[in-house]
């Protein structure tokens, strides 16, 4: 697979030093592991924000991301409709929350939530965010067992994945990184970080206290990469979560095929 950099310099991750308990990781990663299933969690050192993106009203084509100002955020149904979610800032994790926007319309943008079910959007208004972009994106091909992560239009790094297991399948669609964890042993069942995703399982309503999140997270088991492997959540190499954690921000648009 190929492997490479984009030119120029990076801007190393933002992170925010802030203790986790074990629950608050497992309930991040809760479709992860068939090893989480025995309730052996481990309990993270840090939340971590990830490469900080674009600044604010950067003139780059590329997905727009949406960062809550405030204490918490009303989801309408529709502009000025009635409200379908009021979702709290900093989440659980501690981290800004943010959304994925799909559309704008006037002061209103329709966004992607991290809900149940998958692929649920909503309207916020626009002046209640800070907007910024990004040209990084993650596709993930679950038949052929690979993902690719691209700026614009140019491939910079790809690699070998584990999916979930087949009555436990990772769920296609349209996500985002949601947080950003760095659990405290980077030989543990998530690797050297893990990225929670807006999204989902599909068959697991919970799992170990949690709602069932999905994740991307590292592993340093050659023997998870290329299978069906977990209760959902994508495993990549430990070397392959680390640049995604020195690199994407958190909002990038993650796309699962089938």
């Amino acid at each position: 697979m190929h492997r490479s950099t984009p030119a120029g310099p990076r801007r190393a991750p933002q992170r925010a030093l802030l203790p986790l308990s074990a629950f608050a990781f497992l309930a991040v990663l809760t479709a992860c592991s068939p090893e989480a299933a025995g309730g052996q969690a481990q309990e993270p050192e840090e939340a971590v924000s990830g490469a900080a993106g674009p600044e604010a009203g950067a003139e780059a084509a590329g997905a727009e991301i949406a960062t809550v100002t405030g204490g918490d955020i009303d989801v309408f149904a529709e502009p000025g409709g009635e409200v379908i979610e009021t979702l709290e800032s900093p989440n659980s994790f501690g981290v800004d929350r943010t959304f994925l926007v799909e559309r704008t319309k006037g002061e209103w943008l329709e966004v992607l939530l991290p809900v149940r079910p998958n692929g649920s959007t909503g309207w916020v208004r626009s002046d209640e965010v800070e907007l910024s972009t990004t040209l990084w994106g993650l596709r993930i091909d679950l038949g052929e067992f690979t993902f690719a992560v691209n700026n614009g239009e140019e491939e910079v790094r790809s690699g070998v994945i584990g999916t979930g297991e087949s009555e436990t399948p990772t769920p296609p669609g349209r996500y985002y990184f949601t947080e950003l964890l760095r659990p405290p042993d980077p030989d543990g069942v998530y690797g050297a970080y893990a990225f929670g995703l807006s999204g989902f399982s599909e068959t697991l309503e919970t799992f170990a206290g949690g709602p069932g999140q999905l994740a991307v997270h590292g592993t340093d088991d050659e023997g998870a990469l290329g299978r069906e492997v977990s209760h959902g959540c994508i495993r990549v190499a430990n070397d392959d979560i680390t640049w995604m954690a020195e690199n994407l921000p958190i909002g990038t648009p993650v796309e699962i095929d089938a």
